[in-house]
């Protein structure tokens, strides 16, 4: 039997347009660190940063002329104090969400090795949570689907 397109209206809905306003595109890295446990670590944004209060991947924006994963392995090194090579960042999957002033792209890696201690170093709260429990800590809109890919690979 041969597989016909549907169209809309016949088991399918259609895509929505998208937004006819250009926006800038923010590029950022974020890690899912990964503890012995199967823990993963959360970082709370501190006050005075954007979305202060919320629960994140740690990680940051992607400078002109930089890989996701030089950017990641330097983020980690100023907010955590930590040491990561890139054979030790897995892409996982990344999350794709437009704010109101920029569309932000966030490639997701998994990392189980560092060197180092995990320590806050930019004022920042810190939580190893279950993969269950993610849900739980309020999170940016674009982080929010990662927690149920997350969960159900860990």
């Amino acid at each position: 039997m041969a597989a016909t397109a549907a169209e809309p209206g016949e088991g399918c809905e259609a895509a929505p347009a998208p937004p006819s306003t250009p926006c800038p595109i923010v590029l950022v890295a974020a890690a899912a660190l990964i503890d012995p446990d199967n823990r993963v670590l959360l970082a709370r944004r501190p006050p005075g940063k954007a979305m202060a209060g919320l629960w994140e991947f740690p990680g940051g924006k992607v400078r002109q002329g930089e890989t996701p994963e030089a950017a990641l392995i330097r983020e980690l090194a100023e907010e955590l104090g930590i040491d990561i090579t890139v054979a030790c960042l897995a892409p996982f999957t990344f999350a794709s969400h437009r704010y109101p002033e920029f569309h932000l792209v966030m490639p997701l890696y998994l990392c189980r090795r560092w060197r180092g201690t995990v320590t806050a170093r930019e004022g920042q709260e810190l939580k190893w949570l279950r993969p269950n429990r993610l849900a739980e800590y309020p999170m940016p809109p674009a982080d929010v689907p990662l927690i149920a890919m997350l969960r159900d690979y860990l």
